[in-house]
Protein backbone atom coordinates (compact mmCIF):
# COMPACT_ATOMS: atom_id res chain seq x y z
CA UNK A 1 0.00 0.00 0.00
CA UNK A 2 1.42 3.36 -1.00
CA UNK A 3 2.04 5.76 1.87
CA UNK A 4 2.48 8.89 -0.26
CA UNK A 5 -1.07 9.16 -1.57
CA UNK A 6 -3.64 11.25 0.22
CA UNK A 7 -5.88 9.06 2.33
CA UNK A 8 -8.95 9.63 0.17
CA UNK A 9 -11.29 6.71 0.61
CA UNK A 10 -12.95 5.30 -2.50
CA UNK A 11 -13.88 1.76 -3.53
CA UNK A 12 -10.36 0.99 -4.74
CA UNK A 13 -8.68 2.07 -1.52
CA UNK A 14 -11.36 0.32 0.49
CA UNK A 15 -10.41 -2.95 -1.17
CA UNK A 16 -6.72 -2.21 -0.54
CA UNK A 17 -7.50 -1.57 3.11
CA UNK A 18 -9.45 -4.82 3.42
CA UNK A 19 -6.68 -6.78 1.70
CA UNK A 20 -3.99 -5.35 4.00
CA UNK A 21 -6.20 -5.93 7.05
CA UNK A 22 -6.77 -9.58 6.11
CA UNK A 23 -3.06 -10.13 5.49
CA UNK A 24 -2.12 -8.85 8.95
CA UNK A 25 -4.94 -10.82 10.57
CA UNK A 26 -3.90 -14.07 8.88
CA UNK A 27 -0.29 -13.53 9.92
CA UNK A 28 -1.26 -13.11 13.58
CA UNK A 29 -3.48 -16.18 13.37
CA UNK A 30 -0.44 -18.31 12.69
CA UNK A 31 0.18 -17.86 16.43
CA UNK A 32 -3.27 -17.05 17.84
CA UNK A 33 -5.25 -19.94 16.42
CA UNK A 34 -9.03 -20.11 16.23
CA UNK A 35 -9.57 -16.59 17.58
CA UNK A 36 -10.37 -14.62 14.44
CA UNK A 37 -12.80 -12.26 16.16
CA UNK A 38 -10.32 -11.45 18.92
CA UNK A 39 -7.54 -10.77 16.42
CA UNK A 40 -9.82 -8.64 14.26
CA UNK A 41 -11.02 -6.58 17.22
CA UNK A 42 -7.43 -5.91 18.30
CA UNK A 43 -6.51 -4.81 14.77
CA UNK A 44 -9.59 -2.59 14.54
CA UNK A 45 -8.52 -0.96 17.78
CA UNK A 46 -5.04 -0.31 16.39
CA UNK A 47 -6.33 1.12 13.13
CA UNK A 48 -8.79 3.40 14.87
CA UNK A 49 -6.06 4.83 17.09
CA UNK A 50 -7.20 3.24 20.35
CA UNK A 51 -5.99 1.06 23.21
CA UNK A 52 -7.27 -2.36 24.24
CA UNK A 53 -7.74 -4.08 27.59
CA UNK A 54 -7.57 -7.87 27.40
CA UNK A 55 -9.16 -9.52 30.43
CA UNK A 56 -8.98 -13.28 30.79
CA UNK A 57 -7.63 -16.17 32.81
CA UNK A 58 -3.90 -17.00 32.66
CA UNK A 59 -2.43 -18.95 29.78
CA UNK A 60 -4.93 -18.23 26.99
CA UNK A 61 -2.61 -16.05 24.88
CA UNK A 62 -3.11 -12.45 26.05
CA UNK A 63 0.60 -11.62 26.00
CA UNK A 64 1.13 -13.68 22.86
CA UNK A 65 -1.53 -11.63 21.08
CA UNK A 66 0.33 -8.38 21.75
CA UNK A 67 3.67 -9.83 20.67
CA UNK A 68 2.23 -11.30 17.47
CA UNK A 69 0.60 -7.97 16.62
CA UNK A 70 3.86 -6.09 17.09
CA UNK A 71 5.78 -8.64 15.03
CA UNK A 72 3.26 -8.49 12.18
CA UNK A 73 3.51 -4.72 11.71
CA UNK A 74 7.19 -4.27 12.54
CA UNK A 75 6.51 -2.35 15.75
CA UNK A 76 8.80 -2.08 18.74
CA UNK A 77 7.16 -3.49 21.85
CA UNK A 78 7.85 -2.32 25.38
CA UNK A 79 6.72 -4.69 28.09
CA UNK A 80 5.86 -3.43 31.56
CA UNK A 81 5.27 -6.09 34.19
CA UNK A 82 2.98 -4.31 36.63
CA UNK A 83 3.68 -5.13 40.27
CA UNK A 84 2.71 -3.45 43.55
CA UNK A 85 6.17 -1.86 43.91
CA UNK A 86 6.28 -0.46 40.36
CA UNK A 87 6.79 3.32 40.29
CA UNK A 88 5.47 5.85 37.74
CA UNK A 89 9.06 6.57 36.67
CA UNK A 90 9.42 2.88 35.77
CA UNK A 91 6.72 3.49 33.17
CA UNK A 92 7.41 6.96 31.81
CA UNK A 93 11.14 7.36 32.36
CA UNK A 94 13.30 9.47 34.63
CA UNK A 95 15.76 12.38 34.54
CA UNK A 96 19.30 11.29 35.47
CA UNK A 97 22.16 13.56 36.41
CA UNK A 98 25.05 13.39 33.95
CA UNK A 99 28.28 14.23 35.77
CA UNK A 100 30.19 14.80 32.55
CA UNK A 101 27.85 17.48 31.21
CA UNK A 102 26.52 18.67 34.58
CA UNK A 103 22.98 18.41 33.25
CA UNK A 104 19.97 16.18 33.70
CA UNK A 105 19.32 13.74 30.87
CA UNK A 106 15.99 12.09 30.24
CA UNK A 107 16.06 8.32 30.03
CA UNK A 108 12.83 7.15 28.36
CA UNK A 109 10.80 4.40 29.95
CA UNK A 110 9.20 1.43 28.17
CA UNK A 111 6.21 3.58 27.24
CA UNK A 112 8.36 5.12 24.49
CA UNK A 113 7.61 2.38 21.95
CA UNK A 114 4.97 1.91 19.28
CA UNK A 115 3.22 -0.84 21.24
CA UNK A 116 3.21 -1.06 25.03
CA UNK A 117 2.30 -4.33 26.71
CA UNK A 118 1.02 -3.46 30.17
CA UNK A 119 0.98 -6.93 31.69
CA UNK A 120 -1.32 -7.47 34.70
CA UNK A 121 -2.06 -3.77 34.90
CA UNK A 122 -4.35 -4.16 37.92
CA UNK A 123 -1.45 -5.31 40.12
CA UNK A 124 0.14 -1.87 40.24
CA UNK A 125 -0.92 0.92 42.59
CA UNK A 126 -3.38 3.56 41.34
CA UNK A 127 -0.53 6.11 41.25
CA UNK A 128 1.42 3.96 38.81
CA UNK A 129 -1.67 3.08 36.78
CA UNK A 130 -2.37 6.79 36.36
CA UNK A 131 1.08 7.25 34.81
CA UNK A 132 -0.44 5.78 31.67
CA UNK A 133 -3.41 8.18 31.59
CA UNK A 134 -1.66 11.07 29.84
CA UNK A 135 0.13 8.69 27.48
CA UNK A 136 -3.09 6.97 26.44
CA UNK A 137 -5.14 10.14 26.09
CA UNK A 138 -2.62 12.48 24.48
CA UNK A 139 0.30 10.31 23.25
CA UNK A 140 2.70 12.20 25.47
CA UNK A 141 4.16 12.09 28.98
CA UNK A 142 5.28 14.91 31.25
CA UNK A 143 8.29 14.36 33.52
CA UNK A 144 9.51 17.15 35.82
CA UNK A 145 7.47 19.69 33.89
CA UNK A 146 8.84 18.72 30.48
CA UNK A 147 6.51 17.14 27.92
CA UNK A 148 7.82 14.31 25.75
CA UNK A 149 5.95 13.15 22.65
CA UNK A 150 5.45 9.42 22.18
CA UNK A 151 5.85 7.32 19.06
CA UNK A 152 3.30 7.27 16.29
CA UNK A 153 1.45 4.98 16.03
CA UNK A 154 1.13 4.33 19.74
CA UNK A 155 -1.02 1.62 21.31
CA UNK A 156 -1.35 0.16 24.78
CA UNK A 157 -2.35 -3.49 25.09
CA UNK A 158 -3.10 -4.07 28.77
CA UNK A 159 -3.89 -7.44 30.33
CA UNK A 160 -5.51 -8.39 33.59
CA UNK A 161 -6.68 -11.53 35.34
CA UNK A 162 -10.38 -11.38 36.34
CA UNK A 163 -10.27 -14.12 38.96
CA UNK A 164 -7.38 -13.05 41.20
CA UNK A 165 -8.47 -10.22 43.49
CA UNK A 166 -5.89 -10.39 46.27
CA UNK A 167 -3.12 -7.87 45.77
CA UNK A 168 -4.85 -6.12 42.90
CA UNK A 169 -6.12 -2.57 42.40
CA UNK A 170 -9.21 -2.45 40.16
CA UNK A 171 -8.90 0.10 37.38
CA UNK A 172 -10.95 3.23 38.14
CA UNK A 173 -13.60 4.42 35.69
CA UNK A 174 -11.35 7.23 34.40
CA UNK A 175 -8.68 4.69 33.46
CA UNK A 176 -11.13 2.23 31.92
CA UNK A 177 -12.59 4.99 29.76
CA UNK A 178 -9.17 5.46 28.12
CA UNK A 179 -9.38 1.96 26.70
CA UNK A 180 -11.22 1.99 23.42
CA UNK A 181 -12.15 -1.66 23.74
CA UNK A 182 -12.17 -4.45 26.30
CA UNK A 183 -12.01 -7.99 24.96
CA UNK A 184 -11.62 -11.56 26.19
CA UNK A 185 -9.62 -14.28 24.45
CA UNK A 186 -11.29 -17.38 25.88
CA UNK A 187 -10.24 -21.01 25.72
CA UNK A 188 -9.44 -22.44 22.27
CA UNK A 189 -11.52 -25.07 20.51
CA UNK A 190 -10.30 -28.66 20.75
CA UNK A 191 -8.95 -28.72 17.18
CA UNK A 192 -7.06 -25.45 17.68
CA UNK A 193 -5.56 -26.66 20.95
CA UNK A 194 -4.38 -29.84 19.20
CA UNK A 195 -2.63 -27.70 16.58
CA UNK A 196 -0.99 -25.69 19.35
CA UNK A 197 0.43 -28.88 20.85
CA UNK A 198 2.14 -29.53 17.52
CA UNK A 199 3.45 -26.02 16.81
CA UNK A 200 3.77 -24.04 20.04
CA UNK A 201 5.93 -26.36 22.12
CA UNK A 202 9.04 -25.12 20.37
CA UNK A 203 10.26 -21.78 21.71
CA UNK A 204 10.26 -18.74 19.44
CA UNK A 205 6.87 -19.18 17.80
CA UNK A 206 6.45 -15.38 17.61
CA UNK A 207 10.03 -14.87 16.42
CA UNK A 208 9.19 -16.87 13.33
CA UNK A 209 6.59 -14.27 12.32
CA UNK A 210 7.70 -11.76 9.71
CA UNK A 211 6.23 -8.26 9.27
CA UNK A 212 3.57 -8.15 6.58
CA UNK A 213 2.94 -4.41 6.93
CA UNK A 214 4.96 -1.39 7.97
CA UNK A 215 4.24 1.26 10.56
CA UNK A 216 3.74 3.71 7.71
CA UNK A 217 1.05 1.40 6.34
CA UNK A 218 -0.68 1.40 9.74
CA UNK A 219 -0.55 5.19 9.95
CA UNK A 220 -2.01 5.49 6.45
CA UNK A 221 -4.79 3.04 7.28
CA UNK A 222 -5.54 4.95 10.49
CA UNK A 223 -5.97 8.16 8.51
CA UNK A 224 -8.14 6.35 5.97
CA UNK A 225 -10.51 5.20 8.70
CA UNK A 226 -11.47 8.81 9.43
CA UNK A 227 -12.57 9.17 5.79
CA UNK A 228 -15.11 6.34 5.96
CA UNK A 229 -18.59 7.79 5.48
CA UNK A 230 -21.16 7.68 8.26
CA UNK A 231 -24.70 8.91 7.65
CA UNK A 232 -26.23 11.57 9.94
CA UNK A 233 -28.91 9.04 10.91
CA UNK A 234 -26.26 6.65 12.20
CA UNK A 235 -24.62 9.42 14.21
CA UNK A 236 -28.01 10.00 15.81
CA UNK A 237 -28.22 6.26 16.44
CA UNK A 238 -24.89 6.43 18.30
CA UNK A 239 -26.21 9.25 20.47
CA UNK A 240 -29.41 7.31 21.15
CA UNK A 241 -27.38 4.28 22.29
CA UNK A 242 -25.32 6.43 24.62
CA UNK A 243 -28.40 8.15 26.03
CA UNK A 244 -30.19 4.83 26.57
CA UNK A 245 -27.18 3.47 28.47
CA UNK A 246 -27.23 6.50 30.77
CA UNK A 247 -30.95 6.16 31.49
CA UNK A 248 -30.97 2.40 32.06
CA UNK A 249 -32.43 1.61 35.48
CA UNK A 250 -29.54 -0.68 36.44
CA UNK A 251 -26.82 1.81 35.52
CA UNK A 252 -25.02 4.28 37.78
CA UNK A 253 -22.74 5.55 35.02
CA UNK A 254 -23.47 5.23 31.31
CA UNK A 255 -21.46 5.64 28.13
CA UNK A 256 -19.26 8.73 28.09
CA UNK A 257 -18.88 11.07 25.09
CA UNK A 258 -15.39 9.60 24.65
CA UNK A 259 -17.05 6.21 24.43
CA UNK A 260 -19.45 7.42 21.75
CA UNK A 261 -16.52 8.73 19.70
CA UNK A 262 -14.71 5.42 20.20
CA UNK A 263 -17.70 3.45 18.94
CA UNK A 264 -17.88 5.62 15.83
CA UNK A 265 -14.16 5.18 15.12
CA UNK A 266 -14.24 1.41 15.55
CA UNK A 267 -17.39 1.11 13.42
CA UNK A 268 -15.62 3.03 10.68
CA UNK A 269 -12.59 0.76 10.95
CA UNK A 270 -14.81 -2.32 10.72
CA UNK A 271 -16.50 -1.00 7.59
CA UNK A 272 -13.11 -0.36 5.98
CA UNK A 273 -11.88 -3.84 6.95
CA UNK A 274 -14.78 -5.28 4.97
CA UNK A 275 -14.02 -3.19 1.91
CA UNK A 276 -16.81 -0.66 2.37
CA UNK A 277 -16.60 3.13 2.24
CA UNK A 278 -19.59 3.62 4.52
CA UNK A 279 -20.71 2.52 7.98
CA UNK A 280 -23.83 0.42 8.53
CA UNK A 281 -25.82 -0.18 11.70
CA UNK A 282 -24.39 -3.71 11.74
CA UNK A 283 -20.89 -2.24 12.18
CA UNK A 284 -22.07 -0.32 15.23
CA UNK A 285 -23.95 -3.24 16.76
CA UNK A 286 -21.06 -5.66 16.16
CA UNK A 287 -18.63 -3.46 18.10
CA UNK A 288 -21.01 -2.09 20.76
CA UNK A 289 -20.33 -4.62 23.51
CA UNK A 290 -16.53 -4.39 23.27
CA UNK A 291 -16.61 -0.60 23.30
CA UNK A 292 -19.48 0.06 25.73
CA UNK A 293 -19.56 -2.67 28.38
CA UNK A 294 -16.43 -1.69 30.33
CA UNK A 295 -17.62 1.93 30.44
CA UNK A 296 -21.00 1.06 31.99
CA UNK A 297 -21.02 1.08 35.79
CA UNK A 298 -23.72 -1.10 37.34
CA UNK A 299 -25.58 -0.02 40.49
CA UNK A 300 -24.67 -2.19 43.50
CA UNK A 301 -28.23 -3.40 43.96
CA UNK A 302 -28.45 -4.42 40.31
CA UNK A 303 -25.13 -6.22 40.58
CA UNK A 304 -26.42 -8.22 43.52
CA UNK A 305 -29.27 -9.39 41.28
CA UNK A 306 -26.79 -10.68 38.72
CA UNK A 307 -27.07 -7.86 36.18
CA UNK A 308 -23.84 -7.28 34.23
CA UNK A 309 -22.69 -4.45 31.99
CA UNK A 310 -22.90 -6.80 29.01
CA UNK A 311 -26.57 -7.43 29.85
CA UNK A 312 -27.17 -3.68 29.87
CA UNK A 313 -25.54 -3.20 26.46
CA UNK A 314 -27.68 -5.98 25.00
CA UNK A 315 -30.79 -4.37 26.53
CA UNK A 316 -29.82 -1.04 24.97
CA UNK A 317 -29.24 -2.58 21.53
CA UNK A 318 -32.66 -4.24 21.67
CA UNK A 319 -34.44 -1.12 22.94
CA UNK A 320 -33.02 1.48 20.54
CA UNK A 321 -34.43 1.15 17.02
CA UNK A 322 -32.05 1.45 14.11
CA UNK A 323 -32.66 4.56 11.96
CA UNK A 324 -34.14 2.65 9.05
CA UNK A 325 -36.90 1.27 11.27
CA UNK A 326 -38.07 4.80 12.06
CA UNK A 327 -39.18 5.58 8.53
Amino acid sequence: MSTTEAPLFDETRAHQFASAFNTIRDNIQQVIRGKQQVVEQTLLCLMSGGHVLVEDVPGVGKTLLAKALAASVGAKIGRIQFTPDLLPADVTGVNVWNRNTSTFEFRPGPVFTELVLADEINRASPKTQSALLEAMAESQVTVDGVTHTLSSPFMVVATQNPIEQEGTYPLPEAQLDRFQMKISVGYPARSDELQMLQTHEVDGVVKRLRPVASLQDIMTMTRMVTAVQIAPELRSYLIDLADASRRHQAVALGLSPRGTLSLQRVARARAASQGRIYVTDDDIKAMATSVMAHRVLIKPEAGLQGVTSVDVVQDVLRAVPIPYDRK
